[in-house]
């Protein structure tokens, strides 16, 4: 049996004497898995991904990560096994060039100097930033930025990976490249969950999705079931993904199963309808 990488229990979270932005949240994410949080500008979802790392802690309730309580334990303790990638860059880059962004955590971490350097060079490769190694990071597009975000997290290789709408500012090949490597890192075993608005990008690359509507959870399960519910989708604000408006077109024509807001799977069913 999988063990619970993440426990939220009944959390309840304000800033100040605000108003609540979290308000009771129940969610077990099991080792392993590859989860998508969507929801509107609001709900909540930064907030709650916040609490996964131990940035912020619960007012009430709590949240448990590989079992320990975020309330006992420091940032620090806890970047050991989860990376968090912000949603911007900006708040998280801080080094003189793009190689020492990289290399930082591991020098944190008393890698070796032979480690440090194989590992940051395959990192910064994967996300097509070796180039501008020597670069200053500010100097970096928006979607650069978000690239070395994202790599300065993966070269120590945290159990748990959480990223905060990582396909902003990103081209359609550059969302094809995250998407490979958030599947590659989800088939070693690495826990993701992903905060995203994109709906083409979750319904081509997740299976399991949750959604958040006013600081509560509102739905989770199948993609398939979620994004093609209307009802779910407008009380959220997010849109159907066009596969899912298609899907709609083509009903009582075409006998849509399995996962067919992903390509290669809504293909497979049309082609079936026409023997």
């Amino acid at each position: 049996m999988p063990s619970k990488a993440i426990e939220v229990r009944d959390l309840w979270f304000r800033y100040e004497e605000g108003e609540w932005v979290l308000k009771g949240i129940n969610l077990d994410i099991e080792e392993g898995e590859l989860v998508a949080i969507m929801g509107e500008n609001g709900a909540g979802k930064t907030t709650l991904i916040k609490h996964f790392n131990g940035l912020l802690k619960p007012i009430r309730g709590y949240v448990k990560v590989k079992g320990i309580d975020t309330r006992e334990a420091s940032v620090a303790e806890l970047a050991k096994f989860v990376g968090l990638v912000f949603q911007n860059p900006e708040h998280q880059i801080f080094a003189e060039t793009v190689e020492e962004e990289v290399a930082f955590a591991l020098r944190n971490f008393g890698y070796d100097k032979e480690e440090i350097r194989i590992r940051v060079e395959r990192a910064l490769k994967e996300m097509n930033l070796y180039e501008y190694r020597d670069r200053n990071p500010f100097s970096l597009s928006g979607g650069e930025k978000k690239r070395l975000a994202l790599a300065s997290v993966l070269v120590y290789d945290p159990e748990i990976i959480i990223m905060d709408e990582p396909t902003t500012g990103q081209d359609y090949k550059q969302k094809q490249v995250l998407g490979g490597i958030i599947e590659r890192l989800n088939a070693k075993g690495r826990t993701l969950i992903v905060v995203t608005h994109d709906t083409e990008f979750v319904a081509e690359f997740f299976d399991d999705i949750i959604i958040m509507v006013d600081g509560r959870i509102l739905a989770r399960g199948r993609v398939e079931k979620l994004l093609t519910n209307e009802a779910i989708m407008k009380k959220a604000r997010l849109l159907l993904p066009q596969l899912a408006e298609a899907a709609t077109y083509l009903k009582g024509k075409v006998n849509f199963t399995g996962n067919y807001l992903k390509v290669e799977n809504f293909v497979k069913c049309i082609a079936e309808a026409m023997g």
